[in-house]
């Protein structure tokens, strides 16, 4: 958050994914189904780049010097939603509109939509490119503003990705932070049955990057991994690989065989509420 705009006795980061993590429950339920195990999974990454790392004004989500989160997995659009609620970019009252024809809230990310969207997700593999001319254009206009870009291990099926890589790593764009959720779970299995990709942080770094690879529930390691990628001095772009439980703090839905997009019974959701509390004081 920008600074000037930073409570003193704002929540702390544990509470901001619990937020999160609550805020995706409820949109979920408004619909019954979706892509909720993600966006659990994801919660506590997206608490440390939004109430940590990341230079925003809640009020003003087109300002200037901001630092810019692209969404790329556009099917994570709820978890996104979930953080931009706890944000105050986008008021707690649409929450109920999630899906809805009109809603500034659609099921898969449309930046034209919401307020804080910076780029219309869906087809994956685009969010890397898309990134990679942000950051060059931020460059030109002589921005010290961050692009920070998520995307999932299914998006690493996609040439696009790896010749972004090489084009990020070729431009020496260091105003960029990739992280790739590893949740090893796509439409059709396991992401590393579907396209194995393993070495990752080898590969990686081969192509040249700077990279950090940490359990991505683990918020004390995510917050270090930010840091040491926002803090390194190298001319590389930057990507944090994070490893993540599907369905993370909810564990009827850890424990789902296949969880990729999820149909939740009406009487489940009340049921998944109370584990995550009850998680949360344990």
């Amino acid at each position: 958050m920008d600074s000037a705009k930073t409570l003193a006795n704002a929540p702390t980061l544990v509470q901001r994914a619990r937020n999160i993590r609550r805020n995706a429950l409820r949109m979920g339920e408004v619909q019954g189904q979706g892509y909720i195990a993600q966006a659990l999974d994801i919660a506590d990454v997206l608490a440390v780049a939004y109430f940590h790392a990341m230079r925003v004004r809640p009020d003003d989500p087109t300002w200037e010097e901001r630092d810019r989160f692209l969404l790329s997995n556009g099917h994570y659009a709820i978890a996104l939603y979930a953080a931009l609620i706890e944000a105050g970019i986008v008021p707690e009252a649409e929450l109920q509109t999630y899906g809805f024809d009109e809603s500034r809230l659609p099921m898969s990310g449309m930046a034209s939509y919401t307020p804080g969207m910076e780029m219309s997700g869906g087809s994956l593999g685009l969010g890397l490119a898309i990134a990679v001319g942000m950051c060059l254009a931020l460059r030109r206009k002589g921005s010290d503003s961050r692009v920070y870009t998520l995307f999932s291990d299914g998006e690493l099926d996609e040439g696009s990705s790896w010749e972004a890589m090489m084009s990020a790593a070729h431009h020496e764009l260091d105003n960029l932070i990739a992280i790739i959720d590893v949740n090893n779970q796509q439409a059709d299995g396991p992401s590393k049955q579907m396209m194995g990709f393993e070495p990752l942080v080898d590969k990686l770094e081969a192509f040249g990057w700077f990279v950090r690879r940490v359990d991505g529930n683990d918020l004390d390691a995510v917050v270090a991994a930010f840091d040491e990628a926002r803090a390194h001095t190298g001319p590389q772009p930057r990507v944090i690989v994070a490893d993540t439980l599907m369905g993370k703090g909810v564990p009827f839905l850890e424990q789902r065989e296949k969880n990729h997009f999820i149909r939740v019974e009406p009487h489940e959701w009340q049921l998944a509420l109370a584990e995550l509390d009850a998680g949360d004081k344990s």
